[in-house]
């Protein structure tokens, strides 16, 4: 029965499943049928080595992949196996967080955390963190309560206790940050809850101090198999070094190229880690891709063998050549998406087939504009609507009571975000100089007089994503000196509504774009500063995740890749006049092609040498 099953896979797939006794290490590259791999060696070990189900732990990052990889093996065991497959019948397969729960639910009670948690959501955490504040009388217009959020969950996922970061706090941030920690965790024990972190660091807790319950997983769990290692934090990789410790069975599945979530707390460094603490760990490399174009292929391998600082698979196909990478020259952001909008309606590929990618979330406003005056549906994953996020309609909730004092619904939207700030603003409308100032004057002086920028932590990644929003808010407002003529445009835009998502473009950013593949794919604003962002450029680890990024969004592709950048942009109410990413420098002239001009000109210097001259 197996043989036949074996038949589907290719030489190194068929090694990796098949694979006896000892740890595994499948380094899976970009379309390479990593998870075909995964449940394939899960159905092998359950049909031809005749494991029990429950003796198989099979742990992910999402739901998504977690229901997936269940009904891939159930079809498996339906095809190969008896013909039948009842769910009693599988092995557990979830994410870290739902195994964590479950074990919690049995055995927290030995380490006083009850049977009936509740388990808090991000914002559920991040009121008991404002609670936390409260009580302590720590001011949240000094100290942002998301920025001591973030903090101490990479204090949990590296495992350090709110006791054991206040010994090693320096400096006044981190001083409060440790009072919030513990004042935190008691709001938390006195409402049993749990956070998200909590799921995972109590989970290695109770294994570390009940070894009663640490023992009896170690011989149930013969098989651990882990998806996406290189998304692994500190406390992850503990569990499940800890979980495969009697038995040495842990087949990690990873990519060190597709490692792009640092600030989540990530480590690639944990595929590193699994030589020294798995010493006859065997490797096996999946480089023969199922989805991508050589062309693609040996373009994105180019991209990405810039990076010296870990192992990185040369991808490779039986696909044709295919079509050159397509290289678009806008004068600016119109003209850019103007030629997607026209790229796309002149294909034959499915809406449903293309994806426009992006660095940020504020690029997506310009090309959602242009999409809906074309009447092309769109649907924006990860992500909201550009006139429908937070931040962007408390700005023009400001505008529109001040062209409308009558507007009642902006007015409790403005008592919401805060009371002073209100008052400062009436203070400075009735003064009545916006009436000779252009739409981006008025904006900006608003901005300025609520201090409503104040809300938001320049070192916080959401944060920053929000203030960089309103940037763009203040380029739409470049573009009419009238404030009417301004929120009616908005307005306008606003009630466009042209989603089907049964045949919809897809919108997102590069890092959402992970696991997912499209015929037609555009990857847009590549400029310097852009992409690679412009916080990454003096930081060599930051410059080399925006470059596994590239590559992640390069190999979603399946048969055409559009690039494009603007010689002229206007970004965050600013003209920039950047040079063309250094990640187009990389690709030779060869695998190119130009649309719309004849030649390509990156007007590139060697960043990479003066990168490592300014790091080191």
């Amino acid at each position: 029965m197996t043989e036949n099953m074996l038949k589907d896979l290719n030489t190194e797939q068929r090694q990796a499943v098949t694979f006896g006794e000892g740890p595994l290490l499948i380094l899976a590259g970009a379309g390479s049928g990593k998870t075909r791999a995964l449940t394939y060696r899960a159905a092998y070990l359950l049909l031809e080595k005749e494991i029990s189900p429950e003796r198989i732990l099979l742990v992910t990052f999402t739901n998504k992949a977690a229901g997936e990889m269940k009904t891939r093996i159930e079809k498996l065991l339906k095809k190969f196996g008896s013909g039948k497959s009842k769910k009693d019948e599988l092995p557990f397969a979830g994410t870290f967080h739902s195994f964590c729960a479950k074990l919690l639910r049995e055995h927290g009670h030995l380490i006083n955390i009850p049977k009936g948690f509740t388990i808090y959501d991000e914002s559920d955490s991040l009121e008991a963190i404002k609670q936390a504040f409260s009580n302590l009388d720590v001011s949240d217009k000094t100290y942002k309560p998301r920025s001591v959020k973030v903090s101490i969950s990479g204090a949990k996922n590296e495992l350090i206790s709110a006791l054991e970061y206040s010994q090693y706090k320096r400096g006044s941030f981190q001083e409060v940050v440790a009072r919030v920690y513990i004042e935190y965790q008691r709001l938390l024990k006195q409402y049993d809850a749990l956070d998200f972190d909590d799921l995972l660091f109590m989970t290695v807790k109770l294994l570390n101090q009940k070894k009663e319950v640490l023992n009896k997983l170690r011989d149930q769990f013969m098989y651990v198999l882990v998806d996406e290692y290189q998304d692994t934090n500190k406390a992850q990789y503990d569990l499940t070094k800890m979980l495969s410790s009697k038995w040495s069975n842990l087949c990690a599945v990873g990519d060190f190229s597709q490692s792009i979530y640092s600030f989540r707390g990530a480590d690639y460094r944990n595929l590193k880690r699994l030589n020294s603490d798995f010493p006859n760990l065997k490797v096996v490399n999946l480089e023969q891709n199922y989805r991508s174009t050589k062309n693609i292929l040996k373009a994105a391998n180019q991209v990405i063998s810039k990076i010296t600082s870990h192992p990185i698979l040369k991808l490779w196909t039986k696909a044709s050549g295919g079509e050159k990478l397509k290289v678009y020259e806008a004068g600016n952001e119109k003209e850019e998406a103007k030629f997607i909008v026209e790229t796309i309606k002149n294909s034959k590929i499915q809406l449903s087939q293309v994806a426009i990618l992006y660095r940020t979330n504020a690029q997506s406003r310009v090309i959602e504009e242009a999409l809906m005056k074309a009447s092309i549906s769109y649907v924006l994953i990860g992500g909201t609507r550009f006139y429908s996020r937070r931040e962007v309609k408390d700005c023009l909730a400001y505008l529109r009571f001040l062209s409308n004092p009558k507007d009642s619904v902006s007015y409790k939207r403005l008592e919401k975000i805060g009371k002073r700030r209100l008052q400062k603003f009436l203070e400075w409308r009735e003064g009545g100089s916006y009436k000779k100032m252009e739409s981006r004057e008025i904006l900006e002086t608003v901005l300025e007089v609520t201090t409503y920028l104040d809300k938001f932590n320049k070192e916080d990644e959401e944060d920053m994503a929000r203030l960089e929003n309103i940037k763009e808010l203040s380029s739409v407002a470049m573009e009419f000196s009238d404030l009417t003529e301004f929120l009616e445009n908005v307005a306008l835009v606003e009630q466009t509504d042209v989603k089907n998502k049964d045949n919809s473009v897809t919108l997102m950013t590069l890092h959402a774009s992970k696991g997912l593949e499209f015929r037609m794919v555009f990857m847009i604003g590549m400029e310097e500063g852009m992409f690679p962002h412009s916080r990454s450029l003096l930081d060599r680890h930051e410059l080399e995740e925006e470059r596994r990024l590239c590559y992640v969004g390069m190999t979603r592709a399946m048969e055409e890749l559009y690039f494009s950048y603007a010689r002229r942009r206007l970004y965050f109410g600013s003209f920039l006049n950047n040079s063309v990413s250094r990640f187009l420098a990389d690709i030779e002239e060869g695998f190119l092609e130009m649309a719309g001009m004849s030649k390509f000109e990156t007007q590139n210097e060697d960043y990479d040498d003066i990168i490592e001259l300014d790091d080191y």
